[in-house]
């Protein structure tokens, strides 16, 4: 047992390192894709049929990006960004989605506790583990059936009940996830957890979703516990600590063709020259001025040769040289009005000492592939808050 745990370990660092190693690059192809997708999008009026390709495209790119996501939190290599969130709000926005899920011969039934409490995690990847046990669930009901989804306050005050063995004593809120499929025996319950472990054929399953699951809840502070028996189906019930505090608001998503113009000077550095083409291109038909440089070197020369006002300076984290974040506290003391806006497709390892205050504190960074509005209104944003100030 010792030395088949020691392979798993090795088998999980392997891929670790792989996914860390491709998922700047890839995330920055992605953005390529993406990008000249959404720029397609704003022009099909002008081409019948081109519309609907783009927004095709614009699928796949979120589909691969969710991949190499499910990627880095099997490797436990993605950032996490902890807010205190409402998890009915959040599973209500994600129903529609989940109903387009599933098939007509199956069931959606969502029950949510109405007094249910707050807790702290990561919105994105809390949406990622309903999902994927979603999908899972669908996958257990090949011939249709019953999918519930339930959110309850949880007191945990005794060990007497069989689900409470395995969560220690607290205060929690319970996420569950139901099916009426085809359930599973002990024997297959306890490999589920186990990365590339799957039931499904090739063309089904990567055997890494239920991995995920169990990382993201288990960094997050929570509990996971499984009930499943063969034609009786199964339930996964999710705990996470409860806390207090109020739950942050989450800003709305900006409809596609609600860019936001406008005349400032933008200083965007990325390496990567197919996007840092489509970025210029993209602002430049927003009416900003742009300066655009290959690398953090070439920002840091640009910037401090240039005469005029330097509004924001837009950069890829990652760069060889001078990373992002090391240009922008570098231009800080000349130019204390500049504002900054990171974007990395893989941000573990790509900060210098220092720089992480600099993210956390002075810029957002926008996590690649993000949406080209995106841009526009985190543009609009921090230039609005310099000028409010």
């Amino acid at each position: 047992m010792l030395e088949e745990q020691v392979r798993q370990s090795q088998k999980m660092e392997a891929v670790g390192r792989l996914a860390g190693g491709i998922a700047h690059d890839f995330n920055n192809m992605l953005m390529v894709i993406r990008g000249y997708a959404e720029i397609m999008m704003h022009h099909a009026a002008a081409v019948p049929g081109i519309g609907q390709s783009a927004e095709t495209i614009v699928r796949t790119t979120e589909s691969a990006a969710s991949l190499t996501r499910q990627l880095l939190s099997f490797a436990r290599k993605h950032v996490f960004t902890q807010q205190i969130i409402d998890l009915n709000a959040l599973v209500g926005e994600m129903s529609n989605m989940l109903r387009g899920l599933l098939g007509e011969e199956m069931e959606l039934v969502v029950k949510l506790d109405p007094w249910l409490g707050s807790i702290s995690a990561d919105p994105r990847q809390i949406e990622q583990v309903i999902m994927n046990l979603v999908v899972n669930a669908r996958d257990a009901m090949p011939h249709g059936g019953k999918l519930r989804l339930e959110t309850a306050n949880m007191n945990v005050q005794d060990g007497g009940a069989r689900h409470h063995a395995v969560v220690p004593f607290g205060k929690y809120v319970r996420l569950t996830v139901s099916d009426t499929g085809i359930g599973m025996d002990p024997e297959t319950q306890s490999h589920i957890f186990e990365p590339f472990f799957t039931t499904k054929s090739k063309e089904e399953g990567t055997g890494l979703g239920l991995s995920v699951v169990y990382n993201i809840v288990r960094d997050s502070g929570g509990h996971l516990w499984v009930n499943s028996e063969p034609g009786s189906g199964s339930s996964f019930h999710t705990y996470f600590p409860r806390v207090e505090a109020a739950p942050e608001g989450r800003a709305a998503r900006a409809p596609a063709d609600s860019a936001c113009t406008g005349t400032e000077t933008i200083l965007v550095a990325e390496d990567q020259p197919d996007l840092r083409w489509m970025i210029c291109q993209y602002l430049q038909e927003l009416g900003y001025s742009v300066l655009e440089t290959k690398d953090g070197i070439d920002a840091a020369a640009l910037a401090e040769q240039y005469k005029g006002t330097i509004d924001v300076f837009l950069t890829d984290v990652v760069m060889p040289g001078l990373r992002g974040p090391e240009v922008a506290k570098r231009l800080a003391a000349a130019r204390p009005d500049m504002k900054v806006i990171c974007m990395s497709g893989y941000t573990e390892g790509g900060f210098e000492p220092g720089s992480e205050e600099l993210l956390t504190e002075t810029a957002p960074l926008l996590q690649k592939p993000f949406r080209l509005d995106q841009l526009a209104s985190k543009l609009r944003e921090v230039l609005g808050a310099a000028h409010r100030r």
